[in-house]
């Protein structure tokens, strides 16, 4: 028994309610268990209790066993002086000072069974062998909660990188985007060059490709060695100029080649980034007011110049080969940068219809396919589009990895099954 589950029996009532009664004998009735807490004082606010024939109303505190009363001291702390009820798994106190009800003996065995079996389960996630048995409206409904969880906590990275520019929008998603086309293993390198270039620097040249991408080469530090090419010699040149125009310095941090798809190089996705920047303006703007995900996609229907057709590094030639975005990575910014910064935009301004709108084009992109949904759809829950994806990224990484099981709505499902 912990504590943990100790409170989980006690705010879902999974105990045998009948003849309750306290260290007297008294009958005790439960009208409402109370509020958890999440502050110091007692485990549980507001409650209400009815021992005979007096109602009673303030705390419950609860503890594994009624002799930790006096163990935490809590008989000298003013925070649990207005206490009605204590709740513990085993009464083991000859001197109780409060009315206490004792739970051993009133919860079901097979419920404790199944927790400590999940408890101890190394699998994928802890209620593997039994999450066949979750009805599909228990997990639609808790797929919702996730995918709210998951972006209301990614809302706060954005939020706060909105303080960090007074809320100019189109500049915090700038540094989103670039972050985005780093893909993982570049996304700080991506965000640093961002951060060093200004929208209103970009603006100035975005209908010259070749001054956009010298910015954007030059800042991450790609244009320091000697060249044979003519293009990459152009953007030298005319990065010398404009980091002498403009007082720029580049960021210098690493970029990696190594053991990646060549079209995902950093050079491509520079490219491709120069790109969409050539083609598009106040993008951010545009994308809020759209109505639905396609219009969002056709905003992303670009491709690299033609220099990067027959090249995925400079100097180094390739077969022809057009490096435009492609469904996979514009779906991926849809995911993990626009529906997010959208998201946070809603949640900032308390707009619901721009949070309802990142949550709808999640279910117009089809699901992401990682080790993580891959195991679930083994298990039979199906993946349909990026809604379920991220609800099941959500789920394993902050519920099942760290067996948060009492919080989980599938967990509780599962353990309350008769």
């Amino acid at each position: 028994m912990t504590e943990r589950l100790l409170q989980y029996i006690w705010q879902f009532q999974y105990f045998d309610k009948g003849a309750l009664c306290t260290k007297s004998d008294e009958p005790l009735q439960l009208i409402f268990q109370g509020t958890y807490n999440t502050n110091q004082g007692p485990d549980f606010l507001n409650a209400k209790i009815k021992i005979g024939k007096t109602i009673w109303a303030g705390s419950i505190e609860l503890h594994i066993k009624s002799s930790d009363w006096k163990k935490h001291k809590h008989q000298t702390d003013k925070n649990y002086n207005n206490v009605i009820l204590h709740v513990v798994w085993e009464d083991d106190s000859k001197d109780n000072i409060l009315p206490v009800l004792e739970l051993k003996g009133r919860v079901s065995k097979i419920l404790l069974q199944r927790y400590e079996a999940m408890m101890s389960q190394s699998t994928f996630i802890p209620c593997e062998n039994m999450i066949d048995s979750v009805k599909s409206i228990t997990w639609t409904s808790w797929k919702d909660r996730l995918l709210a969880e998951r972006l209301l906590r990614k809302s706060k990275t954005a939020i706060a990188y909105a303080q960090e520019n007074h809320y100019h929008w189109e500049e915090i998603f700038w540094w989103f985007l670039a972050r985005n086309f780093g893909l993982k293993v570049n996304s700080e390198a991506f965000e640093a060059m961002a951060r060093s270039l200004s929208l209103n620097i970009l603006a100035k040249h975005k209908s010259q490709i070749n001054q956009l991408e010298a910015l954007l080469f030059g800042q991450a530090g790609l244009l320091e060695e000697e060249f044979v090419d003519d293009y990459p010699k152009l953007l030298q040149k005319e990065y010398l100029f404009l980091k002498e125009k403009y007082g720029l310095k580049p960021t210098h941090q690493r970029l990696y080649f190594l053991r990646m798809r060549p079209g995902n190089f950093p050079t491509i996705r520079l490219a491709q980034l120069a790109s969409l920047i050539h083609q598009s303006s106040h993008l951010f703007s545009k994308i809020i007011e759209a109505e639905n995900v396609n219009e969002v996609k056709t905003m992303f229907d670009v491709a690299a110049n033609d220099y990067w057709h027959y090249h995925y590094k400079f100097d180094n030639p390739s077969k022809y080969k057009v490096k435009d975005l492609g469904e996979t990575m514009i779906e991926n910014m849809i995911i993990n940068t626009i529906s997010p910064l959208l998201f946070a935009y809603g949640t900032y301004h308390k707009e619901e219809k721009y949070k309802s709108k990142a949550l709808k084009w999640l279910e117009g992109v089809k699901g992401e396919s990682n080790h993580i949904t891959k195991k679930f759809v083994a298990l039979g829950i199906k993946n349909r589009n990026a809604y379920d994806s991220q609800a099941f990224i959500e789920l394993k990484n902050e519920y099942c990895t760290q067996k948060r099981c009492l919080e989980c709505a599938i967990g509780n499902a599962i353990l309350k099954q008769q």
